[in-house]
């Protein structure tokens, strides 16, 4: 799983100098196995998607290669530059914006929200802010998809104990309801590092 850049701009600490290192460790578990908890949620036909905190593109990559019309958004300058290159040609959309308010993508509506290890990088008023603008970008009968690290810290991040109760609720007062919940190890391993997958759909 990946720790990725996010929260306001202020979430991409300690990100953008080990970009290329992060890269290389993104890529190294399949788009397949990182969402296997949560890919029946993701739409079958082509449709557009977005992709909060791309990193490299892995994601971005692979559901563009299903057919999909793909905006990446990342924040973090050189894992947007690695990204674009390691991907190039696979017709993806990058966007240098953030949560909580994304204006770069103005009034446009996506049939999959997908945020990969980016939820914890928000703290409290950028959550709350950032489930109202997800939902504001939701088209109808879309889907969000996130997941939320558990455990230590890594050093020089900016990252915040974010339970699921507490974005299943707020996911609710924006409108947005529980599809899915599930739990899971570390992918790479790490000692005391989680993953808890949350699936929401919109009206």
């Amino acid at each position: 799983m990946d720790d990725k850049a996010f929260g306001g701009r202020a979430g991409t600490a300690g990100y953008g100098e080990a970009a290329e290192v992060l890269a290389e460790q993104y890529e190294s578990v399949t788009f397949e196995e990182v969402h296997r908890e949560v890919l029946h949620l993701f739409p079958t036909q082509p449709g557009s998607v977005l992709d909060i905190g791309a990193g490299s593109g892995r994601d971005a990559a692979a559901l563009a290669g299903r057919g999909h019309r793909v905006v990446a958004v990342e924040p973090t300058a050189e894992l947007r530059t690695v990204g674009m290159r390691i991907h190039a040609g696979r017709g993806i959309e990058w966007v240098d914006d953030a949560l909580p308010g994304l204006p770069g993508l103005e009034a446009r509506r996506f049939e999959l929200i997908l945020l990969t290890a980016v939820w914890m990088h928000l703290d409290e008023g950028e959550r709350v802010a950032g489930m109202g603008r997800l939902a504001g970008l939701l088209a109808s009968g879309g889907r969000v998809v996130l997941s939320l690290r558990h455990g230590p810290v890594p050093a020089g991040r900016r990252m915040f104990a974010v339970t699921a109760g507490e974005t299943v609720d707020l996911a609710r007062t924006c409108g947005l309801d529980l599809l899915h919940l599930a739990e899971r190890e570390d992918p790479h391993g790490r000692p005391g590092v989680s993953w808890t997958y949350l699936g929401f759909g919109g009206a």
